[in-house]
């Protein structure tokens, strides 16, 4: 097996079988989902354990919201505070940064407030790592969110495929830890991941996590009491569950739906989707295209936010040096089809003002003859 397919844990049902995609039933899913959680079992499973866990501890925020502190005013905060600013920090932080080091910061300051501009759900770990294996093996068997599988294989795909093998020997967990060096996690030394399974250290991220929850909700009670500061955590958990469903529906549920001239890279079933776009500059297709790029909207409409925060911090400085592919896009791949566009045009002029000299000429013979 070559490296990149000894990264990821395998789920019990496998990825695949006779050389095809493995698509397990609700209930191996759920199985092994459940097997994968349980602390008691394994203290290996614990970064699993604390990503489902977020969403029970956020519940009680939720429930706060609802039934004593309800503001309808706040409802379109919370759509706009999980639909865009989170996901747009995803895109940033998660995406661009902690997977395909796009850019770079000029101080560890800004990675700091970078990594903690929004409420903590998600363990770098569990996406990096993951997405690098994502990348690789683009909805082939191994994909740890293969939306040819379905849509509940991606939904649990945090607990059932993006956790890393716990067997990888010394020279291959450096080659795995390098991938989270630059985020400022705390690394695991090998004998330490022998006990813990991860890379990250399990201490280390329940305290970011507890400084984290506790700067933003104190920040949200004093611009707007404990009603806006449990809007905002309830809106933590329509994003952490919004962004498993997303590789699904981001590489057309499994289908081929490209679209011509909006969809380039046709090595993998990933799309350009205009919500995901404009909300938080995901132009997945795009991003599959150049994924080392800290741009991925290369079209004018492409608004990409993500972007305009990275370059907005490389103006002021705390961006050092960044990735950008949107010249070398247009140059490979755009403008080769709308010169060709062009071209077809001004054959199709050329043709028609043929056909108007042939009847004119045609008309004159006849009058001649006449």
């Amino acid at each position: 097996m070559t490296f990149i397919n000894r990264v990821l844990r395998p789920p019990s049902y496998g990825w695949e079988k006779h050389g095809r995609l493995v698509i397990p039933s609700k209930k191996e899913l759920f199985t092994e989902a459940f097997s994968r959680v349980n602390i008691f079992k394994s203290k290996k499973n614990w970064i699993t354990f604390v990503s489902w866990a977020t969403v029970f501890c956020l519940v009680p925020f939720l429930s706060l919201f609802l039934f004593k502190f309800f503001n309808p005013w706040f409802i379109p905060l919370i759509v706009v505070y999980s639909m865009i600013i989170m996901s747009t920090h995803g895109t940033i932080w998660f995406h661009r940064f902690c997977t395909h080091r796009a850019y770079k910061f000029s101080h560890p300051i800004w990675r700091f407030i970078t990594r903690n501009l929004v409420v903590r759900t998600i363990p770098e770990e569990t996406y990096t790592i993951s997405h690098h294996v994502h990348h690789a093996l683009s909805d082939e068997p191994g994909d740890p969110y293969n939306a040819k599988a379905g849509l509940l294989y991606c939904m649990l795909s945090d607990a059932n495929h993006q956790g890393i093998s716990t067997d990888l020997d010394e020279k291959e967990y450096k080659k795995v830890s390098n991938y989270l060096k630059h985020t400022g996690v705390k690394i695991n030394t090998y004998e330490q991941y022998k006990k813990w399974g991860t890379v990250s250290n399990p201490l280390d991220e329940m305290i970011v996590r507890i400084l984290n929850w506790s700067f933003w909700y104190t920040a949200f009670f004093l611009i707007g009491g404990h009603s806006l500061a449990c809007a905002l955590f309830s809106a933590a958990i329509l994003w952490f569950l919004l962004v498993r469903a997303f590789n699904y529906t981001g590489h057309g549920g499994g289908k081929q739906k490209h679209v011509e001239g909006v969809d380039f890279d046709r090595s993998n079933l990933a799309i350009n989707q205009n919500r995901p776009g404009w909300f938080s500059g995901e132009w997945h297709n795009n991003h599959h295209l150049y994924p080392n790029s800290a741009r991925a909207g290369f079209l004018t409409y492409q608004l990409d936010m993500a972007w305009i925060y990275i370059y907005g911090l490389y103006k002021l400085g705390a961006v050092s040096q960044y990735n950008d592919a949107k010249e070398e896009f247009l140059r490979n791949y755009f403008e080769p089809d709308a010169n060709a566009v062009t071209e077809k045009k001004q054959q199709a002029r050329v043709k028609e003002e043929d056909l108007l000299v042939f009847q004119a000429e045609g008309d004159e013979r006849q009058g001649k003859q006449r």
